[in-house]
């Protein structure tokens, strides 16, 4: 599971440099029309997961594939989510279904945790 763990590290290495850039070129070329949402959307992948998978490396505490890969997916969805709010802003409108990406976000973060039960078999949730 370590090898895994170091993987989604670099993944989300990559994911957070890439938006980072992205965000800095596309602020560049928009006529001096700003977006916290665009500037930082680089910081969800960095907390949730560069962070998030230091730490675990660090303590060696290693969650289920399963997850990982939900958390991963939250991680896509709230980036994402933050450039399409960005794109919205800088071009000066709105649109209401923008708010799925924070929603569906929240959701996966929390049927993540419910995944966690694999690593700890003695809470509440366990299967009796």
């Amino acid at each position: 599971m370590e090898k895994e763990l170091k993987k989604n590290l670099f993944y989300n290495t990559v994911w957070t440099a890439f938006l980072a850039l992205f965000g800095a070129i596309y602020e560049l070329f928009s006529h001096g029309v700003t977006s916290y949402y665009m500037i930082y959307a680089f910081a969800v992948p960095l907390i949730m997961g560069v962070l998030f998978y230091e730490i675990m490396l660090i303590t060696n505490k290693y969650p289920g594939k399963t997850f990982a890969d939900i958390w991963n997916t939250a991680i896509a969805t709230l980036s994402v989510g933050c450039v399409f709010k960005g794109v919205l802003e800088i071009y000066g409108t709105t649109n209401r279904l923008i708010i799925v990406y924070p929603i569906a976000g929240t959701i996966l973060i929390l049927v993540s945790f419910l995944a966690l039960q694999d690593m700890f078999p003695h809470n509440f949730l366990a299967k009796r």
